[in-house]
């Protein structure tokens, strides 16, 4: 079966002007500090206590590494001697919150690097967990939770979600102070979504907080970048200054856009974006072929020979143009009331809004992912 789908659109040549969406957030939600940072760790290590779903002989690894444990602890095994199923190599991998010091207490992703089936019921054992310098930053065990399982054997078998990656829930272990940096003379804010309004907006909102410090302490060096100098009064006190700064408020426009996905069906949309006064005719043209192999069978002693005849059946089918009519001021929200109303799949939409984005109807960003 072949569907097609006509979309006509005639659009007012002057488009209607849509205000911005303004809305206020505070600065501790749109900026980061310079300095203040997460850091990855990433570790080997070995999960044992499995029932038989661990590595296979195949893993090579994680049999040297069981003999290696073994041989630290007195205790002489030959790799190739070893054939263990309860137990299975991973790579343990976790985030190191900034200013953690000795002593605090962090979540852990344990997940399968060989052959093991499932993780369920296994323990870590003791695994150092390194940073991008080499330095080892934690250290972690404790009992693998998993979001799933796999019941069976042989050919039927039945998985729920993914029972070869699970969490280590506070299994590690802080052992060395996080590299992060305290504000010293100079702030540089960050911004997590480059702006230039967003940063100028900033760099006002903080002079007018702290106009007694004399002279502008804050300035926009870009669209993501906003820097601030402390103040005399808080050069002892950064904590207080960092406090103050994430609690103003500034005010925020986001701009129109909209995401599709089309492998889903899904979009995602601001209520204010706008669209030019439109008329909208769709319809759907089916033309369905099929193709029946009847057997032509000759006569009993016959000179005839069995054939394959092919039919052919050619049907068509047009449905009633449904139209969808938008006045001056009308918004993406208004216009997929009226496609839903109609009976407009998701993907007509989907067609629909990106038709009316390349007839320059939709004052909006799309963005297809």
């Amino acid at each position: 079966m072949r569907r097609i789908g006509i979309v006509l659109i005639a659009s007012s040549l002057l488009a209607a002007e849509a205000p911005p969406s303004i809305s206020m957030a505070r600065v501790k939600d749109l900026v980061t500090v310079e300095g203040v940072r997460e850091n990855q760790l990433i570790g080997y290590g070995l999960v044992v206590g499995l029932s038989g779903t661990g590595d296979r002989r195949q893993t090579v690894f994680s049999a040297q590494s069981l003999a290696n444990m073994l041989n630290r602890m007195g205790v002489s095994v030959p790799p190739r001697a070893i054939q263990v199923n309860n137990v299975a190599a991973v790579m343990v991998t976790a985030t190191l919150p900034p200013f953690a010091q000795p002593g605090t207490r962090i979540d852990l992703t344990a997940s399968s690097l060989g052959d093991a089936s499932n993780l369920q019921g296994g323990q870590l054992l003791l695994t150092p967990l390194m940073g991008a310098d080499g330095q080892v930053y934690s250290v972690g065990q404790g009992p693998v939770v998993t979001g799933g399982f796999r019941a069976g054997r042989g050919g039927n078998t039945q998985t729920v979600n993914h029972p070869t990656v699970g969490r280590v829930v506070n299994g590690g272990l802080v052992e060395r102070a996080a590299p992060s940096v305290l504000a010293g003379p100079e702030v540089r804010l960050q911004l997590r979504r480059a702006d230039f309004t967003a940063a100028a907006r900033i760099a006002e909102a903080i002079n007018t907080r702290f106009r007694d410090a004399g002279a502008a302490i804050a300035s926009a060096q870009s669209s993501g970048l906003v820097a601030v100098t402390v103040p005399p009064a808080y050069q002892s006190q950064p904590v207080e200054f960092m406090a103050a700064l994430e609690a103003l408020s500034i005010q925020t426009d986001r701009a129109a856009k909209v995401v599709i996905n089309e492998r889903t069906g899904t979009i995602v949309m601001g209520k204010e974006v706008r669209i030019a006064p439109v008329a909208i005719l769709h319809g759907n043209l089916s033309v369905e072929i099929q193709t029946v192999f009847a057997v032509s069978q000759p006569p009993a002693l016959s000179a005839g020979e069995t054939a394959v005849v092919p039919q052919i059946g050619v049907a068509a089918s047009q449905e009633t143009a449904r139209n969808v009519l938008l006045k001056e001021g009308a918004t993406v929200e208004d216009l997929i009331k009226a496609l839903a109303a109609i009976g407009s799949t998701p993907r007509d939409v989907i067609a629909i809004l990106q038709s009316l984005r390349a007839a320059g109807a939709l004052d909006a960003e799309v963005e297809v992912i």
